[in-house]
C-alpha cells in the first residue's frame, strides 16, 4: 500500500499497485465505491496485464484517511489525487473513471494536464444534478448532519448490495459532501472542461443505461462514446470484456 498526503494537515491518500510499463494506468471509482474492488478483476485481465497499474480511493473513501475538516469538492479530490500521482512519479497516465471519478479525472486533467495523457470515462457525470443512476440523489437530498445521524444508515439500507459494501466503508459525512459536490458540479461544467481537453478521450455509457445527453455534441468535441451491449451503470461488472477492450483500445 502506497500513500500520500493531501491536505497539509496529515491526512493521508492511499493506493495499492501492481508493478509494468509505462504509461500507467490509474482507476478511479465512484462515489461510495473502491478502486480495487471495481477494477482489479479488469487490470488483471490478459490484453490489460503488464502495464502498471494503480487503484486509489479517494479521501473518505476505502482505505484513504477522511478529515472532517476536508471539503471533498470534486476540486478537492483532484487535488488530493494529484498529490498521490505526484508521490508515485507518474506523468502522463491513462486515467479509468467511473461515475464520480470521472468527474474527479477531467477537473484533473483541466488543472493537471502533465498528469494525464488519456480519459477513458465510464458513465461520469458531465453535468451538475445527475440521475439517480449515477449513485448520489438520495444522498444529497439530505442535509449534512441528518444524513450523519440517520440518513447513512437508512441508504445502505436501501441500495443493492453491491453498492452497499463498499458504501459502508466510506465516511458518511465524506459521502454527503462528495455527493453535494457531485450535484453542484463545477464551473465550467464538466461536459465543457471534458470538451476543451486535448488528450485523448473515450466515454462508455451501459446499453441499460440512460443514454448520455448531447452523445452528438461530445463526438463532435473529439470524445469517442461507446455503448457497451448488456451493461447498465457498473460496466466493469455488467460486460468486463467489452470494458476492457475499450481501455485496451488505442487511440
Amino acid at each position: 500500500m502506497e500513500e500520500a498526503e493531501f491536505d497539509g494537515a496529515g491526512s493521508r491518500i492511499r493506493w495499492t499497485e501492481t508493478p509494468g510499463a509505462e504509461p500507467a494506468r490509474v482507476y478511479l471509482h465512484g462515489l461510495g465505491a473502491v478502486s480495487s474492488v471495481y477494477h482489479a478483476h479488469i487490470a488483471a485481465r490478459p490484453e490489460l496485464a503488464g502495464r502498471r497499474s494503480l487503484f486509489v480511493d479517494l479521501p473518505g473513501h476505502g482505505i484513504s484517511d477522511r478529515p472532517a475538516h476536508f471539503g471533498y469538492t470534486l476540486e478537492d479530490h483532484a487535488d488530493a489525487l494529484a498529490a498521490a500521482l505526484d508521490a508515485a512519479g507518474l506523468g502522463g497516465a491513462e486515467l479509468i473513471a467511473h461515475s464520480m471519478g470521472g468527474a474527479v479525472a477531467i477537473v484533473l486533467a483541466h488543472r493537471r494536464p502533465d498528469l494525464v495523457s488519456r480519459l477513458v470515462l465510464v458513465e461520469a457525470n458531465l453535468d451538475p444534478s445527475p440521475p439517480l443512476t449515477a449513485g448520489s440523489s438520495t444522498i444529497a437530498s439530505y442535509e449534512e448532519e441528518a444524513f450523519v445521524d440517520g440518513g447513512y444508515a437508512r441508504v445502505l439500507e436501501k441500495v443493492g448490495p453491491v453498492w452497499a459494501a463498499t458504501m459502508r466503508l466510506a465516511d458518511p459525512r465524506a459521502l454527503h459532501r462528495s455527493a453535494v459536490a457531485l450535484r453542484r458540479g463545477t464551473e465550467p461544467t464538466m461536459r465543457a472542461l471534458l470538451a476543451d481537453l486535448a488528450v485523448d478521450r473515450v466515454y462508455l455509457q451501459g446499453e441499460l443505461s440512460d443514454e448520455v445527453p448531447d452523445m452528438d455534441g461530445l463526438e463532435a468535441a473529439g470524445v469517442r462514446v461507446v455503448t457497451v451491449p448488456g451493461a447498465d451503470h457498473n460496466i466493469m461488472f455488467d460486460n468486463p470484456e467489452a470494458f476492457a477492450a475499450a481501455v485496451a483500445r488505442a487511440p
